[in-house]
């Protein structure tokens, strides 16, 4: 498994990223740690997790996704084999610290030591803000509503308190997550200028029905040397087909979870059956289509990979093999002109 940099930090990501929101809800402990064991035997070594899983978010939920990865380090050992992610929640959640999470430094600190007891680690490789703690575009949104006033903590005292913790060998790298160019420039300044940590990466949405990182991220990660931890390469399970008509398989996210799925757009299953028309032609599974694609792009550090099952993580993980052909690449353009972005 290919290995590449994180940001300017010392440390290494995997091409492959795992997934873990699934574990808690629609996964047991068994699986979960079946699924890491099979991922650490492929070589994935870099896996992402958040305080707010498992997934649909719930009170009863919370923190169960991080327990399961403790069980299995507590079981398993070898911290050190694996590059572990987590984020603090942003604000939203009336069930997370009392309904007053927010990205301040008491939050912060508060979060980082829930997780690291959840998790039975003394740090964590990388800490991620998980969503803006202000009103921006992000999760499907396509057009920006400015609303200051709603602002919660600044930038400046995020990173500050992250700064905290990297100086006590709690946090060894900091992150974004559903961040904006604004936001993520607005980090590299108050680097620069205060001595804060200078984020490593931004994790955020990027696949076929969703390339809108490319529209200014793209070249802040790439000048800028932030990497693209990408979630969603296969849009929830989209890609796959198995939402086409409005269809709902028993057992899939979109059959358990209340809220419409950001992926679940008009022009959504157009782009589908595109998609998988080209695959199809060219002897391609769909999903690794999409998973290579990802992988392909010059300012992606990871491509972050989750399944319900083994035999779809296994298939994921063998994507970071496939090239692309040429012929395949032009036509994914083409389908990209025609309908671009049905899925922001």
């Amino acid at each position: 498994m290919q290995q590449r940099p994180l940001g300017r930090t010392s440390l290494t990501v995997s091409a492959i990223g795992l997934g873990t929101m699934t574990w808690g809800t629609q996964n047991t402990e068994a699986e979960a740690h079946a699924q890491m064991d099979l991922a650490l035997d492929r070589g994935v070594t870099f896996w992402d997790t958040a305080e707010i899983y498992a997934v649909p978010p719930t009170a009863e939920t919370y923190g169960r996704t991080e327990a399961m990865i403790g069980s299995w380090l507590a079981s398993r050992g070898g911290r050190d084999r694996i590059l572990l992610a987590s984020k603090v929640a942003g604000p939203g959640s009336p069930w997370i610290r009392d309904g007053k999470a927010r990205l301040d430094r008491a939050n912060i600190l508060a979060a980082v030591e829930g997780s690291l007891t959840r998790l039975r680690t003394d740090y964590l490789d990388l800490y991620q803000l998980h969503w803006p703690d202000r009103v921006s575009v992000r999760f499907g949104q396509r057009s920006y509503d400015h609303k200051p006033e709603q602002d919660g903590a600044t930038l400046e005292e995020s990173l500050s308190a992250l700064d905290e913790l990297v100086k006590a060998g709690k946090v060894r790298a900091v992150g974004l997550s559903n961040e904006t160019p604004w936001g993520v420039m607005t980090c590299l300044r108050l680097a620069e200028t205060k001595g804060l940590p200078r984020v490593a990466s931004v994790q955020n949405a990027y696949s076929l029905l969703n390339r809108t990182y490319e529209n200014g991220l793209a070249e802040v990660g790439l000048r800028e040397d932030v990497g693209l931890l990408a979630y969603a390469p296969i849009a929830a399970g989209t890609l796959s087909g198995k939402y086409l008509d409005g269809a709902a398989p028993a057992g899939s996210r979109r059959s358990i979870d209340p809220r419409r799925s950001r992926y679940d757009k008009p022009n959504a299953d157009a782009a589908v059956r595109a998609y998988m028309d080209i695959a199809a032609r060219h002897g391609l599974s769909v999903t690794q289509m999409a998973v290579a694609f990802v992988l392909r792009q010059p300012f992606v550090a990871s491509a972050i990979v989750g399944a319900t099952g083994l035999e779809h993580l296994t298939a994921h993980i063998d994507a970071a093999g496939i090239t692309l052909p040429d012929a395949v690449l032009t036509e994914i353009e083409a389908v990209h002109a025609r309908n671009p972005d049905p899925c922001p």
